[in-house]
């Protein structure tokens, strides 16, 4: 697989874009809120199905936000959802990160949530995050960290889904435990002026681990990435089955705890 290709483990199943369109700027970019204000410009990469979107259009209003993402189709869902919260300076346009078709200095924010652990050359796209980024301005990313994360009760299936999504998205090119690696890409990208944290999502309530649980269930069977886990020989249709009933198991427990690392970078350009 050449160096910036790979393919997105996920895919766009309706359990995948479930867990997506629960993701606000508060929930999801806290790091980046006190660089927002009125009148910015901002390119949300990877924007998926548009919510986090709509939230950074709001905060830069009457600023412009320009969403890039890979294929039409989840960018429409975006625009409908910039389009039911009557926002008008959100604009929508297919992207590949490691080649962005934008001037240099074209843009006050560039932010992307959950995009460089998928991408063929994480370094090479903060290369362009960082071109099209005007000086001074900021690159923001954050990513999860699928070897850190944690949880209990330590039902076996789980830990036999961590290592089969693991192998799987590094078999289609990307890196599961990126969150831990941002840093260290955002130097190798040119980045001197970097601001690295952390933050989490925790599941724990009844109500978000039946939630999480539910989701990852179905994502095991049902999406791109049980059929890649099939196709490439890393699983089999019962295997994925019973990593799907771990998780209801998992999430049917009144004491189940789960919690989902992010790294963060804050980079001025």
């Amino acid at each position: 697989m050449p160096k910036e290709t790979a393919v997105y483990t996920h895919g766009h199943h309706e359990s995948v874009l479930r867990s997506h369109r629960w993701r606000t700027a508060a929930n999801s970019a806290a790091y980046l809120l006190d660089e927002l204000h009125p009148g910015l410009t901002v390119l949300d990469v990877g924007c998926g199905p548009g919510t986090i979107t709509a939230d950074l259009a709001a905060l830069v209003a009457p600023g412009r936000v320009t969403a890039v993402d890979t294929t039409e189709e989840i960018l429409s869902q975006a625009a409908e959802v910039a389009a039911q919260r009557g926002l008008d300076n959100v604009e929508f346009t297919t992207a590949d990160v490691h080649a962005l078709d934008f001037p240099d200095d074209s843009f006050d924010v560039v932010h992307a949530h959950q995009v460089l652990q998928h991408v063929g050359d994480p370094v090479q796209a903060l290369r362009e995050m960082r071109r099209v980024c005007r000086p001074g301005g900021v690159v923001a990313a954050r990513d999860s960290d699928y070897a850190a994360m944690a949880w209990y009760p330590q039902v076996p299936g789980l830990d036999q889904w961590l290592d089969l999504y693991r192998r799987v998205a590094r078999a289609n090119g990307g890196e599961p435990d990126a969150g831990r690696r941002l840093l260290s890409w955002a130097r190798r990208a040119g980045f001197t002026d970097i601001t690295p944290t952390a933050a989490n999502w925790c599941f724990a309530t009844p109500e978000s681990r039946a939630w999480w649980s539910g989701l990852w269930a179905d994502r095991t069977v049902g999406s791109v990435y049980a059929e890649l886990a099939v196709e490439g020989g890393r699983a089999s249709t019962g295997e994925l089955a019973e990593i799907a009933a771990a998780w209801r198991e998992w999430g049917a427990a009144d004491d189940a705890w789960f919690m989902v690392p992010h790294g963060e970078v804050l980079c001025r350009a």
